[in-house]
């Protein structure tokens, strides 16, 4: 599963750099010419030997339309720059023989999509053209280390249903609602689900439960879990590549958090005997810790309960 976040990563960086190197090639984004304009883009307008239309910037307003010198009102929202400049041509025709005709787009504000939760540049991403999840979350840095694997996408009903088998309204039936499993889409077994994304959906993208392993392990660290993924202890021992030989299998711990931060609880686990099938594999719950001792060294384990009590960003953060 490691392997698989990692190559997500990497896809988001390559959709990210190629977004780029396209953008260096033509100086803008590269689905301009079929951008729809829509309410809040802001354009340039200009003609030869039409000296009303002003230098400043004009903007679609909330009713769809753009407002213009001698071309009067004019339908804008929906059209692209090109469709826009042929009727502006056509309504200047009245006044300028072949009016040579430029419109510019210099801000999108109408296809916004809202990425919120556990991505590296949480905010608003402005559609151009159509994109798939993978590259809106892309735009948006990409996920977090701690990010869950199930994401949330709310839809305004205006844009259609989401097209995923649990696709829902919301309680006021304004909003389609479903959830996405990251890891269907990276191992391949359902790309399907790698939908397009729609002007003003809302992306969430939760932090995943984590639970961590410390101490006389092999690979110690944070454990992200699945959606609904429940870990007993030998399972996320083994999570963390087994024992080191010196781990002390008598003196394990599992600290809880409680209400009071400063006061977690501490369960003591036999890891022999758990082994041996004598004592009960317990579970783990969100943000537990394990903790392994070394054989011996009691002030070292007082030590490191206290560092991994206040998990920091020093701890490794690891996907099964």
């Amino acid at each position: 599963m490691k392997r698989r976040w990692f190559a997500f990563a990497l896809l988001c960086v390559a959709l990210s750099c190629r977004t780029q190197a396209r953008q260096a090639a033509y100086g803008t984004e590269p689905d301009r010419s079929t951008y729809a304009l829509g309410v809040g883009d802001q354009l340039t307008v200009s003609a030869l030997d039409v000296d009303q239309l002003a230098k400043e910037p004009y903007r679609i307003g909330m009713d769809g339309i753009l407002t213009l010198p001698l071309a009067g009102s004019i339908p804008a929202s929906g059209l692209t720059v090109k469709q826009l400049s042929d009727e502006i041509r056509s309504r200047l025709s009245k006044y300028v023989r072949d009016p040579d005709v430029t419109v510019s787009l210099l801000e999108m504000r109408s296809q916004p999509v809202s990425v919120l939760g556990d991505v590296r540049n949480p905010g608003v991403v402005q559609l151009m053209g159509q994109k798939t999840l993978f590259e809106v979350l892309s735009l948006a840095g990409g996920l977090n280390p701690e990010a869950g694997n199930v994401i949330r996408i709310t839809r305004e009903k205006q844009w259609g249903t989401i097209p995923l088998a649990d696709a829902r309204l919301d309680g006021t039936g304004e909003f389609w609602i479903a959830e996405i499993n990251v890891k269907e889409i990276m191992d391949g077994s359902s790309p399907a689900k790698n939908i397009a994304v729609k002007p003003n959906d809302v992306i969430a993208v939760p932090k995943g439960e984590i639970v961590y392993v410390l101490g006389a392990v092999k690979k110690s660290g944070g454990f992200v879990l699945g959606a609904k993924e429940k870990v007993t202890v030998l399972q996320a021992l083994a999570m963390a590549e087994g024992l080191d030989r010196f781990a002390s299998t008598a003196n394990a711990k599992i600290v809880r958090k409680t209400d009071n931060a400063n006061k977690p609880i501490e369960i003591p686990v036999d890891l022999r005997r758990v082994l041996q099938g004598k004592d009960i594999d317990l579970s783990l719950t969100d943000s537990d810790i394990l903790f392994v001792p070394i054989s011996g060294t009691k002030q070292a384990v007082s030590r490191t309960l206290d560092a991994g009590i206040n998990i920091g960003t020093g701890i490794a953060i690891w996907r099964p």
